[in-house]
């Protein structure tokens, strides 16, 4: 593997997450890499979060994020921590300015270990989130799933988080729903011109809201930042919560989720772990872990 370059095998409370470190070249991990990389057990992911040399005055990088199914994401909020504990144990800083192609998002690694995102203000407006067809209320919109008389899903919330999502706010446990049946036609249905991640959000209290995600581009997940986000910031606007949240994710993991008054800023709190080490082939996503000197892929 001439071409390989070193990753990170890490995850944000269950979100699997690759590290790569591109800085130095001008290529990106190809979408053939990256389904290589999801097709082994070992490097099954969610998200690739693919660090190249800055690209505007000021900032640390620029992250270029990889789904599974080797489209690109505009924001990875759980990548995003696991990009910044990388970033702070190679240089030993603790806050880092980040690009990517949804704008800059400030990060900082706290005394405990606790990493917190800066993932900006959320949008709400059709033609930002987007949506093909206009909607003043994003609070609701008219979609469903089921029967009309007696819908299975129906009336999400919708914000875009840099990326789009609906936010279904439900009953029942959200383990009661079928969502890897709903989840595929929801993320690709004709409302979502850009296809959408799709959450199941379950208030449990003022503080505190219980979720599942089918994540675009990557399926059912045990855990997605934006969407721990986005069901935050929607819990907060139709007044089922406050705008300081913890999220529980499918993984058991937990996030705190601050919608400041202050500048509208959405902070997302939460830890961040490394699992292995080792080194890819952005091109055909061939691996070997660090510890390995053969240039097959481990099995």
């Amino acid at each position: 593997m001439d071409d390989a370059v070193p990753f990170a095998r890490m995850n944000g409370i269950g979100n699997r997450i690759l590290v790569a470190d591109m800085r130095g070249r001008s290529d990106r991990v190809t979408p053939e890499a990256a389904i290589a990389l999801n097709a082994d057990p070992q490097t099954r992911f969610d998200q690739i979060m693919a660090i190249h040399d800055p690209r505007a005055q000021g900032t640390d990088a620029f992250i270029d994020i990889v789904n599974s199914d080797g489209s690109r994401a505009q924001a990875c909020g759980n990548g995003t921590r696991c990009v910044v504990q990388a970033l702070a144990a190679e240089t030993g800083r603790t806050t880092f300015l980040l690009q990517t192609v949804a704008g800059l998002i400030e990060a900082r690694e706290h005394e405990d270990g606790m990493i917190s995102v800066d993932l900006g203000a959320p949008r709400f407006g059709w033609r930002d989130i987007p949506l093909s067809e206009e909607f003043h209320d994003t609070r609701r919109i008219e979609l469903q799933i089921g029967p009309i008389d007696a819908p299975v899903l129906h009336s999400p919330s919708v914000v875009s988080m840099g990326n789009p999502h609906a936010v279904f706010f439900v009953d029942r446990d959200v383990f009661s729903y079928d969502l890897d049946r709903f989840g595929p036609l929801l993320e690709n249905h004709p409302m979502f011109p850009e296809r959408a991640n799709i959450s199941l959000a379950r208030v449990l209290s003022p503080e505190e809201i219980q979720l599942r995600t089918w994540e675009r581009g990557a399926g059912l997940t045990l855990a997605c930042g934006s969407a721990a986000c986005a069901a935050a910031v929607s819990g907060a606007r139709t007044g089922r919560t406050g705008r300081t949240v913890t999220i529980t994710a499918p993984s058991g993991g937990r996030l705190t989720i601050d919608w400041r008054e202050s500048d509208d800023h959405v902070v997302m709190t939460g830890p961040a772990e490394w699992e292995f080490s080792g080194m890819l082939s952005p091109v055909t996503g061939a691996w070997r872990r660090e510890a390995e000197t053969s240039g097959a892929r481990a099995s």
